[in-house]
């Protein structure tokens, strides 16, 4: 059953719908993106022939969302709703149900190359098709990783779906959506070479580092690097005493050369560690979302560039 807050959002949208006179048809194709990094993706495919609307914005937790009636009225609005699927948006199931829209919804990590929650300690790697596993893993996210984007080309994937659906709505402007598309995947290209080239410095023995959720497997996966967090897959999971206790000894063992704060998470299990541990924290990475339009992380280019160079020189810079 929903909880009381929830049941109250849910009414508080589905009034708005019946109150709120719905504003003139903006010109272009009308999308959605449940948050800000897909947001992005979208724009730079789109382009001037997109109206876009995030509903999760820069520096916001799209694990903790809590939806407004103006996204509600987003939602109803829309041509596309794009989002990135896998339990991720836990709130978009009550946004759509209270909207009433008719729009195509996409789910961006179809075709990605997903990591499965029940082998992540192995490392191992699944298509979006692998049979699930026989046991669930106790948290919401389901059978896969959801934070598929912090592989470069996991994004490329996300890129294509984004052409694809545009293209399937917008058949006149297909052609611009894939050119786009073609000039946004060049810049991946030399986005994913840069990253390589940052972080294929840092010693073997150095590879270990903390981040306050589990968001960074992908990261880790595709170029070389070990993610340890106090904290599972959501923000909204919370460490035992036992859970954290067993981390730091970890860190210990393995001696992990430095711990990272989320601009989506509170940074005081990270400090805990830190002064337990002696480890230092190398500073701020970004995870789930963008951060502001003047901030170091104001595209998903900027994103992954800042967090692989944040990485490399608090681990180099000993």
């Amino acid at each position: 059953m929903p909880s009381l807050k929830k049941r109250s959002v849910l009414a508080a949208l589905a009034s708005a719908l019946f109150s709120i006179s719905a504003p003139a048809q903006a010109d272009g194709l009308k999308v959605v993106a449940t948050f800000s990094i897909i947001a992005d993706l979208a724009q730079n495919v789109g382009g001037e022939r997109i109206t876009l609307t995030t509903l999760v914005g820069p520096d916001q937790d799209a694990h903790s969302y809590d939806p407004r009636p103006a996204d509600a009225i987003a939602i109803r609005q829309a041509d596309i709703i794009l989002a990135n699927g896998l339990h991720l948006e836990g709130f978009l199931d009550r946004l759509l149900q209270a909207s009433g829209t008719q729009a195509r919804q996409v789910e961006l990590s179809q075709g990605a190359r997903l990591i499965h929650t029940e082998e992540e300690e192995h490392g191992e790697e699944h298509g979006h098709d692998a049979e699930p596993a026989q046991h669930h893993a106790h948290h919401h996210h389901g059978d896969h990783d959801p934070h598929a984007w912090q592989s470069v080309s996991n994004a490329r994937v996300y890129v294509n779906n984004i052409a694809k659906a545009f293209c399937t709505a917008d058949a006149e402007g297909c052609p611009t959506y894939q050119e786009n598309a073609a000039s946004y995947g060049r810049q991946l290209d030399t986005l994913e070479a840069g990253i390589r080239t940052a972080l294929g410095g840092i010693p073997e023995h150095r590879r270990t580092v903390i981040t306050s959720h589990d968001a960074f497997r992908y990261l880790g996966q595709a170029y070389g690097l070990r993610f340890l967090s106090p904290q599972g897959m959501s923000t909204e999971s919370e460490a035992s005493a036992a859970q954290l206790a067993e981390l730091i000894g970890q860190i210990r063992q393995e001696q992990a050369s430095a711990l990272f704060v989320e601009n989506i998470s509170n940074p005081k299990l990270v400090e805990q560690i830190a002064r337990e541990t002696g480890a230092k924290v190398g500073g701020r990475l970004y995870s789930d979302a963008l951060s502001a339009a003047d901030g170091p992380a104001a595209t998903y280019i900027d994103m992954m560039r800042h967090n692989a160079t944040t990485i490399a020189d608090a681990i180099q810079g000993d």
